[in-house]
């Protein structure tokens, strides 16, 4: 990606979303929510974008769907291959990036990403290459976080520490209604939102904290970036079990989420 000014950010990136494959389980439940909510049906072609560990793919593909998974991090490729192959169905996996994708035009009738294009830098191209390899008529949908939920309140104050690089987008916009609307804008019509809830198993709040310091790549960064300033570090940590706190209850942490569906014109 020589022309690309974020080539070095998605970089990093390729290597540090490896650390979330330990999530696995607790992103496989949602991943059944927004087939649903896409209408996925058999024989349909379907691409899952940001596929990490394939949980979109597989149950697209177990669906009767022909289905495809494109991610930045090869690790996570690797084991999206691993599960296909342990669920008996036939994915193509490709390494690659939702702001310059590796298919044609109009080449599928579902478009999916679960927490996943939400992080590409530049939204406008990310939701134009999604768009594009999309059928006249096919379905756009997605899962992403909204920013007056609990994630949302987490990337907020991890952003409060560490704000994002210049021109990158926040990843929790994506989380808003009224600027989904204004990103899909006219190429698109029926936009339909959804909502779902995610219980995070945790005894306590420094064990959540603990975990999201080893698999949710903002966190982890941070982490690094404030190992050398142990009192700004001890700050962020108990900011962080506070804002824990506040959302977990009988040993649950509620992550909601928002899903959005439409149809390309």
């Amino acid at each position: 990606m020589p022309d690309d000014p974020f080539a070095e950010l998605k970089a990093v990136q390729r290597e540090a979303w490896a650390l979330f494959a330990p999530l696995e389980a607790i992103s496989t439940m949602p991943a059944a929510e927004l087939i649903r909510h896409a209408r996925v049906r058999p024989k349909q072609s379907v691409l899952d974008v940001g596929c990490g560990t394939g949980v979109i793919a597989v149950t697209a593909a177990r669906l009767g769907a022909r289905t495809c998974g494109l991610d930045l991090a090869p690790a996570l490729l690797e084991r999206a291959k691993k599960n296909a192959a342990l669920a008996d169905v036939e994915i193509e996996f490709r390494e690659g990036d939702v702001e310059a994708m590796p298919y044609d035009n109009a080449s599928f009738d579902v478009v999916l990403s679960q927490f996943g294009h939400m992080f590409a830098p530049r939204p406008e191209v990310a939701i134009a290459e999604m768009l594009r390899v999309l059928k006249p008529g096919g379905t756009i949908a997605f899962s992403t976080w909204p920013p007056e939920h609990f994630v949302g309140q987490m990337a907020a104050l991890v952003g409060k520490y560490q704000p994002p690089p210049a021109g990158v987008a926040p990843p929790l916009q994506w989380g808003d209604p009224s600027i989904v609307r204004q990103r899909l804008g006219e190429t698109v019509t029926g936009i339909v939102f959804d909502r779902g809830v995610i219980c995070f198993p945790a005894l306590s709040p420094q064990h959540y904290r603990s975990g999201a310091e080893e698999t949710f790549v903002p966190v982890v960064k941070l982490v690094q970036t404030l190992q050398s300033d142990a009192t700004r570090l001890a700050t962020f940590r108990a900011d962080l079990d506070s804002c824990i706190g506040r959302h977990l209850e009988n040993n649950m942490v509620r992550q909601h989420y928002l899903m959005t569906r439409a149809i390309k014109r």
